[in-house]
């Protein structure tokens, strides 16, 4: 099983629920995929991803074959994480919502998942987690205090601590130690971060030496 970083969650997230909830628009552009990821709905939580971290996150996701690049007019996407994990549809649904929103309750899936597919009860949503914890995709937290139900998270990101409480709403906050793919690309941005304050330090030293000789 492929441990992957959040920026890769989310990626896969969002592919995975245009796939099944907008077939017509499938596969995603770069720049529809970065909207899908920034959304402000439906997303815990909200973030703020930049074309270059997405290219970045996509290429990991290439290596470990569960993304595909296609040439068209612009360069698309589609998962491969379904058929690479022979997930059913509703097993996709699943992994949609823990993608996208962290850990969820057997209602929160099934009211989550509507677009994605129609479970029939939520008998049906427990079967399909006790299926997904047998293979070891998905575990089931201790229940919280305060709260009613358990939750289920993927276990395709590292070991997970649940805070509670993380704001007025009560919302549990996941805290992921970070992925090999992230360390990576916080260095990325830093070596970023470096050049672009060289160059305008350099931008700066030829317009004084410019003026010298005006």
């Amino acid at each position: 099983m492929e441990k992957l970083n959040d920026i890769e969650i989310r990626v896969l997230g969002c592919l995975l629920e245009k796939e099944m909830a907008t077939p017509d628009l499938y596969p995603l552009s770069l720049n529809a995929l970065k909207n899908g990821c920034n959304q402000k709905t439906n997303r815990f939580p909200v973030v703020s991803y930049d074309e270059e971290i997405l290219l970045q996150a996509l290429g990991l996701l290439r290596e470990k074959q569960l993304v595909l690049q296609i040439a068209d007019r612009v360069f698309k996407f589609e998962q491969l994480f379904s058929k690479n994990y022979s997930l059913l549809n509703k097993e996709s649904a699943v992994f949609c919502v823990l993608f996208l929103r962290g850990p969820q309750t057997v209602g929160e899936i099934r009211g989550r998942s509507g677009r994605l597919y129609d479970f029939d009860d939520l008998g049906e949503v427990a079967r399909t987690l006790e299926n997904l914890i047998e293979l070891e995709y998905v575990k089931k937290l201790s229940r919280q205090p305060g709260r009613k139900e358990c939750r289920y998270i993927h276990l395709f990101g590292d070991e997970v601590e649940i805070v509670n409480r993380a704001d007025d709403a009560g919302e549990e906050r996941v805290v992921r130690p970070a992925a090999e793919g992230s360390g990576r690309l916080i260095s990325l941005e830093e070596d970023v971060k470096r050049v672009q304050e060289e160059l305008a330090a350099l931008q700066q030293d030829f317009a004084a030496f410019k003026k010298e000789f005006e």
